[in-house]
């Protein structure tokens, strides 16, 4: 039996008898159950103080009623009961087939709704797939919880993600992806939003993990940046005590969470998971101080996950013993108990908020379940992959121009974007006063603060995310990876939250992601990759590669002015080897169009990047060859229109580029040439690609590896079918 107040039937039965002052200084109400009195309330006998002492002994919970009145402590009992009649019933629906999965937080119901229920609705919550609580204490209406459950169009996915796998501003809440970690990242960038727009008083962003979910890169990449830069965040970490089926020893060694605040420079908080008082209390508690003085702080919440990691999963690598253990510790029980004794709750009045409950489930369960199911549509689908917009070329406003190479175009438009938009904030590793690696911000701390040109700590994945936090809190981020190579370190951010979060539940991600890219320089295997591919062939993201100083800032501030997530190349080697007469004025170029640079009969060059200069020198050998020289400067999404009307008009195709063969965009391009152009070929379509080899560093390997050397000799094999 879960137990509060309980007693021997029998012993409390003789004691009540023996005592001669019952009907002076007693009033009680006691109700059995099996062969235990729950005693409800016991007044002015010392006998029964005596008693009532004993008793609070066995309770398996400790609350302290502090400030709390009846009408506080009531919806707190309502907000824990809940989401508890919620799982079961759709353990219940599970069983009938009726909904596909369930990962349970039965057991664990009082951190969600604790944290929830102690923050103002204004604060960003991140919950994760055991906190059903966070959802119900924010009073979302059931009828779409449970639509979101069936993947049901009245949901807030359409039907394309799971259970707990979505975000609404509405409701202040940014649901997790199924990688555990990248969510502490995404909060960090929302509190920081908080902070550059209230410097004082600011509120608290809260974000749950698991205890397995801290053995993350991401937890610690997130806390470290909270705690250097004074995040007003709560890391709550829920110990209970199993990753899926592997238990705590065997995924840390620390005694307690709380500990490895210390080795961060901030303060951590342990309490009781299961005391929904405790929580409420504590995450109050921290919001104050959060108030008073940025800073984080981790909450470590010890509970117990009562059901499977998910339903299907079983729990029999859990003993028995801890199941009884922490049966006797359930978080709602107890505190129906305990509001009991406290006299704020009643067998009728239990009775009557669990028959509204009930009510109130099956009546939204009914308006779920008699939706119909999402129908599919190509169309939609695929127009939900973009936040729409509609891109307005801005032209320079005078003629005026000046020399520039094309490092100082990206200069040029970094600063004039930080102007126009005065929410945007550049973030990446040494960018504030030592101007970058390449210098790119050199002077921009003078001009725009530190508060928006951002040194990060060594982190990719925390920064990226916190760049898609920054624009769900209303700003635009810019996150500058010293050398594209290092992207490696924040795929998932770009690759799972970035690209999909507006397919998913309608939260664009206006980040650019700057990318000094390519080879060329002797740089080696880690500084020089080329790794656009990567990029170009993910839905969602766009892909901007110029090649020209004019272009590259035309482009990178139209990235800017675009709300949805920009991965933009840069070519090292490009950047101060070559110059061109560059507009002084603020414009823009279109993305996705391509850019015919020479007009020719005789052969389509496809290619961007550096590839353009190879060609364009190439070319300057060949003076007979009439080629239509075409520079992508987007690869996603690619101007096909351009390509198809090259390739008709000169019937043959050589693709340029600097990546490795195999995989390359090259061998997209080159499809869909073939399948949108065959009848207008003259001869195969042919790829110039580097080797399929990691890039080396020395001189001579390096443009071996390279296809400079070899595209003369491709491009004259095409010419020559």
């Amino acid at each position: 039996m879960n137990r509060v107040l309980e007693i021997d039937w029998l012993f409390a039965l003789a004691i009540a008898t023996e005592s001669p002052q019952r009907s002076e200084d007693l009033q009680c109400k006691a109700r059995p159950e099996g062969n235990a009195l729950i005693i409800i309330y016991i007044v002015n006998s010392p006998i029964f103080a005596k008693i009532t002492l004993m008793i609070a002994t066995e309770r398996a919970i400790e609350y302290k009623r502090g400030q709390h009145s009846d009408q506080s402590l009531l919806e707190l009992y309502k907000a824990i009961l809940l989401p508890r009649m919620i799982e079961e019933k759709m353990l219940s629906l599970l069983r009938q087939g009726k909904i596909s999965k369930w990962f349970s937080g039965i057991g664990q119901e009082a951190i969600s709704v604790g944290s929830a229920m102690a923050l103002n609705k204004d604060s960003y919550i991140l919950p994760m797939h055991r906190n059903l609580g966070v959802f119900t204490s924010r009073h979302i209406p059931l009828h779409r919880l449970f639509s979101q459950f069936q993947g049901k169009a009245g949901g807030f996915t359409k039907g394309r993600d799971r259970s707990f796998h979505f975000g609404t501003q509405e409701y202040k809440i940014v649901g997790m992806i199924s990688h555990l970690g990248p969510q502490m990242g995404i909060a960090d960038g929302i509190a920081l939003g908080d902070l550059l727009r209230t410097q004082k008083g600011v509120k608290p962003t809260l974000v749950f993990t698991g205890d397995g979910g801290t053995s993350e890169g991401d937890f610690h990449e997130s806390v470290n940046v909270a705690a250097v830069w004074d995040l007003p965040v709560i890391f709550v970490i829920e110990n209970n005590g199993y990753g899926l089926s592997t238990p705590s020893s065997e995924q840390f060694r620390c005694k307690q969470f709380i500990d490895k605040a210390i080795g961060y420079g901030i303060e951590g908080v342990r309490v009781d998971g299961n005391n929904v008082l405790e929580v409420y209390d504590t995450v109050k508690d921290l919001s104050e101080k959060i108030a008073k003085k940025n800073r984080p702080f981790i909450l470590e919440c010890v509970t117990f996950r009562m059901r499977g990691h998910e339903e299907a999963s079983g729990t029999k690598y859990v003993p028995q013993e801890l199941f009884d253990m922490w049966a006797k510790k359930d978080p709602v029980a107890n505190y129906e108990n305990y509001l009991i004794e406290e006299r704020v709750l009643t067998t009728a009045i239990i009775d009557e908020i669990r028959a509204e409950i009930k009510e109130n489930i099956e009546k939204d369960l009914e308006i779920a379940l008699n939706e119909p199911n999402v129908k599919a549509d190509t169309e939609r689908e695929l127009a939900d992959v973009y936040m729409p917009y509609t891109q307005v070329v801005t032209p320079p406003a005078t003629s005026n121009k000046k020399q520039k190479r094309f490092i100082d175009s990206i200069s040029d438009g970094l600063k004039m974007a930080m102007q126009k938009h005065s929410n945007l904030v550049l973030m990446g590793q040494d960018i504030a006063e030592y101007g970058g690696v390449f210098k790119v911000t050199e002077g921009f701390v003078n001009e725009f603060g530190k508060e928006r040109v951002r040194n990060t700590p060594l982190c990719e994945s925390a920064i990226i995310g916190s760049g898609f936090g920054l624009s769900i809190n209303g700003f635009k981020a810019m996150v500058e990876m010293q050398f594209a190579d290092f992207v490696t370190c924040g795929f998932n951010q770009i690759i799972n939250n970035l690209a999909k979060s507006y397919y998913r539940w309608g939260q664009n991600a206006d980040v650019v992601v700057r990318m000094p890219t390519g080879a060329g320089t002797g740089a080696g295997p880690f500084h020089s990759q080329s790794n656009e591919a990567w990029f170009a062939h993910t839905p969602g993201l766009k892909v901007v590669y110029p090649a020209f100083p004019g272009d590259a800032k035309g482009l990178l501030l139209a990235s800017f002015e675009d709300p949805n997530p920009v991965i933009f190349f840069e070519h090292k080697a490009l950047y101060r080897s070559i110059s061109e007469e560059v507009n002084d004025d603020y414009y823009t170029v279109e993305i996705g169009k391509a850019r015919r640079v020479l007009e020719g009969k005789d052969v389509s060059i496809i290619t961007y990047g550096f590839g353009v200069h190879w060609a364009l020198e190439a070319l300057k050998l060949m003076p007979e060859v009439s080629a239509d020289l075409i520079d992508l400067r987007t690869l996603l999404p690619l101007d096909t229109e351009t390509i198809y009307e090259s390739v008709k008009k000169t019937g043959k195709v050589i693709i340029l580029h600097e990546d490795t063969y195999t995989g390359g965009i090259g061998g997209e391009l080159s499809a869909l040439i073939t399948e949108n152009c065959f009848e207008y070929l003259d001869a195969p379509v042919i790829r110039c690609a580097s080797l399929d080899s990691p890039i080396p560093m020395g001189n001579e390997l390096e443009w071996d590896f390279l296809p400079k050397s070899r595209f003369v000799k491709q491009l004259k094999q095409v010419l020559g079918y």
